[in-house]
């Protein structure tokens, strides 16, 4: 049965392929030119991930016009939503991965607006089956995390402004601390929410398939290990600022950076074992140490880590965003993180960290990092 689900897969690439070519002959069909490397990049067979040269032929789309990215982007998601195949469909999936973190910003703008409807949910893959084979069940469970996890990615990214893990954003260190530290309580505790979530959602992870698709999944666990680094690092300096500024931080946002931080380190065994190897280690053992800094630090306030802990009702998800229990003066209220938009030119912002106490408002200029729409 194997044998013969791989023999159809076989012949439904050469068909495709043959026929996308015939096509794409003609110099002006730019955008055929991009669904033939698509349909190369993505074949039936699971032991052979995208290739590099097709890779590169897609991920040059970000060097031309906003219609020629607009093109290459719609040839993987009319791929991604035609297939009924586990391996096409992870293979899609890897493209689209590969434009978040290697795309130029015109290629990585398209997909972050796809479809023009948009929605986080655009992927649509929940309901993935494919029954051919024992491989093919197996491996659908990885296409339902995968595109979850590539959803949670994207969400991640608009919250935070730039996409996460993406080597087009470039921004000297002293000016990204400074960024940092110019945003408020609020905008801190949301970005770190949204990434405690996206390492949540990698540790969600299926296991490697025993039978096949070893070379997919290796594949896979790379890339979301950079992700794993890069949302460390994000990490990193987010709780480096709460340290600066726990001796100014109010009940309410004590108790969501309590939440946060029990939520992260619930990850860590499982992080430490699935990407075992990815990044430093004495970096990565500096982080979870800051970890244990800040919660010694809320530890030493008044109030302590434990009694604080302790008043926490509840955090749960609802809608797009995340709410938790929160107490303010007046009582008790609900918090709710909600997408962020970028900061723009002229923009005041209020400066939150102790640093800076004696400073009320400033002007600063968006980000250099590549930014996103906001859907």
């Amino acid at each position: 049965m194997g044998r013969i689900t791989a023999l159809i897969g076989m012949i439904k690439d050469k068909a495709s392929q043959g026929k996308a070519a015939l096509v794409s002959s003609n110099p002006t069909s730019k955008s055929l030119s991009f669904h033939l490397s698509v349909l190369r990049a993505t074949t039936h067979d699971p032991s052979t991930p995208p290739g590099n040269r097709h890779l590169e032929v897609l991920l040059s789309a970000g060097t031309g016009s906003r219609a020629t990215a607009a093109s290459a982007v719609e040839a993987v998601m009319d791929r991604l939503h035609t297939t009924g195949d586990a391996c096409v469909a992870l293979k899609s999936l890897i493209i689209v991965h590969h434009i978040v973190k290697h795309g130029r910003f015109i290629l990585q703008d398209q997909l972050s607006v796809f479809p023009a409807s948009g929605g986080r949910n655009y992927l649509k893959l929940s309901g993935f089956r494919d029954e051919k084979s024992p491989l093919m069940w197996e491996l659908s469970s990885w296409v339902r995390w995968y595109a979850l996890y590539l959803e949670h990615l994207l969400s991640t990214s608009r919250i935070m402004g730039f996409f996460v893990s993406s080597t087009s954003s470039t921004i000297h260190k002293d000016e990204y601390e400074e960024m940092v530290s110019s945003l408020t309580n609020a905008d801190l505790l949301r970005e770190i929410d949204a990434l405690v979530g996206l390492l949540q959602e990698a540790c969600k992870i299926p296991d490697v398939p025993f039978c096949g698709g070893k070379s997919l999944a290796d594949m896979i666990i790379s890339l979301v290990g950079e992700d794993y680094v890069s949302s460390v690092n994000e990490l990193y300096t987010r709780l480096g600022e709460f340290k600066d500024r726990s001796n100014i931080l109010s009940f309410g946002d004590t108790i969501e950076l309590v939440c946060a931080l029990k939520s992260l380190e619930s990850c860590k065994e499982r992080l430490s074992v699935m990407f075992h190897g990815i990044g430093k280690r004495a970096w990565i053992d500096g982080f979870w140490s800051l970890v244990r800094e800040v919660k010694g630090t809320i530890g030493g306030l008044e109030d302590g880590y434990e009694k604080i802990e302790k008043s926490i009702i509840g955090v749960g998800r609802r809608g797009k965003g995340y709410e938790s229990a929160r107490f303010t003066d007046g009582g008790y209220e609900s918090a709710r993180f909600t997408d962020r938009l970028v900061i723009g030119y002229g923009d005041a912002v209020r400066f939150s960290s102790g640093r800076f106490s004696n400073v009320d408002r400033f002007n600063y200029p968006v980000s250099s990092q590549t930014t996103l729409n906001v859907l």
